[in-house]
């Protein structure tokens, strides 16, 4: 696969927000909206992390700053969005990666824990899109927003009824809000990774014998890589993708659509 897809200077002069951006994922997507020339804001509640990630994106030529948060916390997120007009005039592009999730039966859910992942999934998500929405009406200059979900959303998944029910709900809102802001020149997509190697998820296959389990479930029978991800994350929020509202992109080899496979 080819190392970049859009070229350079394609979000020269914008503003991003990335929640969740100093690992994963969300640092994937950053910094290929870096390398594309937007001033990324990285948020998430580990200030060393973010700073490191921040650092990492400075030295390969791109513009980025940390600024901790814990998108639980609507008074924080405020700040978040505050800072980045304040600190370069724009806020233009919202990617919303930020999330938590654990496995327990349902029956064994506790009130706290499923407080703890909607409180971060979907009211994080709702707050950080309400903040953002605001400031790209008050500025004028319309905006792009992305959400991360997942295909349990559709499906259900055993033992996450949190994570499922938080992340049904962002899809909801995505939709929604793609039609009722379109006006105000704001596009609301989303996208579904299938599983992806990262460094946080290796630790789930680091037996052979899971990893291959897992990816016989994938008809392309292969792990997504980071890279795919932000590259598609990229598009969405490009003026590529000016026509594309409202939409859920699935990234994952076929997965969700194979759960037949056996083998």
């Amino acid at each position: 696969m080819a190392e970049t897809m859009l070229p350079k200077g394609t979000l020269s002069g914008r503003t991003a927000v990335v929640t969740g951006g100093g690992s994963g994922i969300g640092f994937g997507i950053a910094s290929e909206l870096a390398r594309l020339g937007a001033t990324v804001v990285l948020a998430g509640r580990k200030q060393e992390r973010l700073e490191a990630a921040a650092q990492e994106i400075q030295t390969a030529g791109g513009q980025a700053l940390a600024v901790p948060t814990d998108i639980r916390d609507p008074e924080q997120v405020d700040h978040l969005m505050n800072t980045a007009v304040e600190q370069t005039g724009r806020l233009d592009i919202l990617v919303n990666n930020a999330a938590g999730n654990f496995i327990v039966d349902s029956d064994k859910l506790s009130v706290n824990g499923w407080n703890s992942v909607v409180n971060t999934v979907l009211n994080g998500t709702f707050y950080c899109t309400r903040a953002a929405g605001l400031k790209m009406i008050e500025l004028g200059n319309g905006g792009r927003m992305l959400s991360v979900v997942a295909s349990y959303a559709w499906t259900g998944g055993p033992r996450t009824v949190h994570s499922v029910a938080a992340k049904a709900g962002v899809i909801a809102m995505t939709k929604t809000l793609g039609v009722e802001w379109a006006h105000y020149g704001i596009r609301v997509n989303a996208i579904c990774p299938g599983p992806t190697d990262t460094e946080g998820a290796r630790p789930l296959w680091a037996d052979p014998e899971e990893e291959k389990r897992l990816k016989a479930k994938i008809p392309v029978g292969r792990f997504g890589t980071v890279q795919e991800m932000a590259q598609a994350a990229s598009y969405l929020l490009s003026p590529y993708a000016d026509f594309v509202n409202g939409e859920v992109f699935v990234i994952d080899g076929g997965e969700w659509l194979g759960k037949g496979l056996t083998s």
